[in-house]
């Protein structure tokens, strides 16, 4: 166990749960992870492992003999009907029989309907006449000759979820969890390795959180296959909902005008649309009107007057080109339907409180899942639920203003984003100004975003300055990544059209986008560059490349060239280094790095492969191990006159996958996600 894992432990006896045993558990059970985890939760929530060896076999034997696989529901019935009563876990959805008066319930695997429920569960369980509930029932069966007889009986259901939580208690509990630890036991909770995600990566994974926290919350998340978009709302919560794109009508959504019956917003926290993007779908646009009215006024109207929801709304949708593709042809919205994009479909997208950049993460990999403690599941789905009747969004009105360039809409956004996050890190209420001011800021990004892409669409949505007033007076800019990647593509409308191939740019072999001229027009000067996180492009050849070039002695100052994808760093630096000289010219480079505490000698050797590599190809390497412990700074210093400063060295890469041979990502630095990092040029 990690020091987090033992505190975690600590602060929540019971309500923990290692997260791969869901993994272990589950074998071929089509069931959510909130079912199994509830069940975990009440065997498994120790860290002592012989009684979590134990939990889980009594929870594969209670899966084995209870749960309801559909290819074995004829023996499930046999033996209902053998032992006359028999507990099974199925998912039951309840219908009202107006031809007699009665609740009906289906059993989704078991296969049998039109079995009678009393009216007292129907009122204490609504959810199951809206798109079902996983439930723990007792089923008797009682044969009777008499027509229309239905031999199945409810005994008993319970909904599997929390039945109750000590708020207070939590809250307390968070207080002995710094920001970053409590960061990374979300993390955790949700099923996800912290030690794999930068500190943005973190955050964007966390908003996907807010809509169960965060009443009438519209939150849109666009971007390649397999990064895992859907899971959250699919596998989390019970009170969530996932509606395949194809399946979202008006009388699913709202209400069934036939029956009166209200639909998934009056029922659900959370319903997620599901496969949104396609721009050959055409949406109903009676669905569009109601939907505008719903996420602009909490309520809708199908002709038997107003009705208030609470429910939140998520659309996930996969894109199918990369960024600079559709910030060049188009926008971001690129691959939602025509019908969004239009006047009445606008109306929509200028609901959306944050836009989540799911080009930003990657596909999902193993090593990505969390084998650490986390909360169970159901758990945290009921403390985000209470967390809905709080309101964080004054906590940064003493220390910063919004610009009053923003609109009442674009403010609102902001506002629920930002209360949203605040609940979810600090419901404790204790964030310094500088976490208030980052949470701010990642606020403001997520509705720039959305509003950028409309303004890009229609340029009748007037330019805001999306910013914010800090105590001293500053107004502080807020861009989004996209607009710092590509600066010139992003701030163009579709009226503007794509980007002049024969404009001055082009012609000199500098692409629109390029941050640094190429090496033949290129200007050396003193200079201080900042990436953020999670953006692509930077590689050392662009970094360093024209500044290395020319010199005969590179010493490079780097404390952290030990482990194995250290040492690649370094070795890519060489890359870039013999890239730069003539064939008929050397290069002595030397690093000065520490020795590493623990495998000095396979650092050494690496090392020395290193040095015989480089010989033939005109480089002299040498090193030296600094014992004094001194070192800290990180730079690389030439002898024609340039120091580089790096502040992360030369670890500015996120992990990759650098077994794949097939991922560009491990071939190209460009295609890497970065670190936060900052490069400083000094002419000395």
């Amino acid at each position: 166990m990690t020091p987090l894992d033992t505190k975690i432990n600590e602060n929540f006896p019971g309500l923990v749960v290692r997260k791969d045993l869901v993994k272990t558990v589950k074998g071929n059970a089509i069931v959510p992870s909130y079912v199994l985890e509830y069940l975990l939760g009440q065997y498994c929530a120790t860290s002592d492992e012989s009684t979590i060896q134990t939990g889980i076999e009594t929870v594969k034997e209670i899966l084995a003999k209870h749960y309801v696989h559909r290819n074995e529901a004829a023996l499930v019935r046999s033996n209902i009907k053998e032992k006359g009563r028999y507990k099974v876990i199925d998912k039951i959805a309840v219908d009202l029989n107006d031809k007699i008066d009665a609740y009906e319930a289906s059993f989704e695997n078991l296969g049998i309907k039109k079995v009678l429920v009393d009216s007292g569960t129907v009122k204490k369980h609504p959810k199951l006449l809206v798109g079902g509930v996983w439930c723990i029932c007792d089923l008797e069966y009682s044969f009777s000759e008499e027509a229309d007889s239905i031999p199945w009986i409810l005994s008993s259901l319970k909904p599997i979820q929390l039945s109750h939580f000590d708020y207070d208690s939590y809250v307390e509990a968070r207080r002995q969890f710094t920001t970053e630890e409590w960061i990374d036991v979300l993390l955790q909770s949700i099923g996800l390795n912290p030690e794999i995600f930068g500190r943005r990566s973190k955050l964007i994974q966390l908003v996907r959180l807010i809509p169960f926290c965060e009443r009438n919350y519209n939150l849109i998340e666009l971007g390649p296959k397999g990064t895992g978009k859907s899971h959250i709302f699919s596998e989390f919560s019970p009170h969530a909902t996932l509606v395949s794109g194809g399946e979202a009508t008006l009388a699913k959504l709202f209400i069934n005008n036939t029956t009166g019956k209200i639909g998934l917003v009056g029922y659900w926290d959370v319903v997620a649309m599901d496969e949104f993007a396609g721009s050959n779908k055409k949406p109903d646009i009676k669905l569009i009107d109601t939907l505008k009215n719903y996420m602009a006024n909490k309520s809708f109207n199908r002709g038997t007057g107003p009705q208030g929801a609470e429910a939140s709304m998520v659309y996930i949708g996969n894109t199918s080109h990369n960024v600079p593709y559709m910030l060049k042809h188009d926008g971001l919205f690129m691959d939602l339907p025509e019908t969004y994009r239009n006047t009445d479909g606008q109306a929509i997208l200028d609901r959306l409180h944050w836009f989540v950049p799911g080009w930003e993460m990657e596909n999902l990999r193993s090593e990505m899942f969390s084998e650490g403690f986390g909360f169970v599941v159901d758990y945290l789905a009921e403390v985000l639920r209470s967390l809905r009747n709080q309101d964080f969004s004054d906590r940064y009105g003493e220390l910063f203003a919004l610009s009053s360039d923003i609109s009442t809409r674009d403010r609102d956004g902001i506002n629920k984003t930002f209360s949203g996050l605040m609940k979810i890190l600090f419901p404790h209420g204790e964030a310094t100004p500088e976490e208030i001011e980052e949470v701010l800021r990642f606020s403001i990004e997520g509705r720039k975003r959305v509003k950028d892409q409309l303004m890009r669409i229609d340029q009748t949505y007037g330019k805001v300055r999306f910013a914010y007033q800090a105590e001293d007076g500053e107004m502080r800019d807020v861009t989004t990544l996209e607009e710092e990647e590509y600066p010139s593509y992003y701030h163009r409308t579709l009226a503007e059209g794509g980007v002049d191939d024969t404009s001055e740019a082009v012609k000199s072999g500098q692409t629109p986008d390029q941050s640094e001229p190429t090496p033949k027009t290129a200007v050396l000067g003193e200079k201080h560059l900042t990436f953020q996180e999670n953006q692509k492009g930077p590689s050392f050849d662009t970094l360093f490349g024209r500044y290395l070039a020319g010199a005969s002695t590179i010493t490079v100052t780097d404390p952290y060239i030990r482990l194995f994808y250290q040492v690649r760093n370094f070795m890519e630096l060489l890359e870039t280094i013999v890239k730069h000289k003539a064939p008929d010219e050397e290069v002595s480079v030397h690093l000065v790095t520490t020795e590493d505490d623990f495998k000095g000698e396979q650092q050494r050797d690496n090392f020395e492969r290193i040095k015989v590599s480089a010989g033939p190809v005109g480089v002299n390497f040498t090193w030296e191990f600094d014992d004094t412990g001194t070192i800290h700074a990180r730079h690389i210093m030439t002898d024609h006159g340039w120091k580089i400063a790096l502040d992360r060295g030369l670890d500015i890469f996120q992990r990759y996958e650098m077994n794949d041979a097939f991922t560009f990502a491990n071939r190209l630095q460009q295609c890497r996600p970065c670190k936060a990092f900052e490069v400083t040029y000094i002419k000395i």
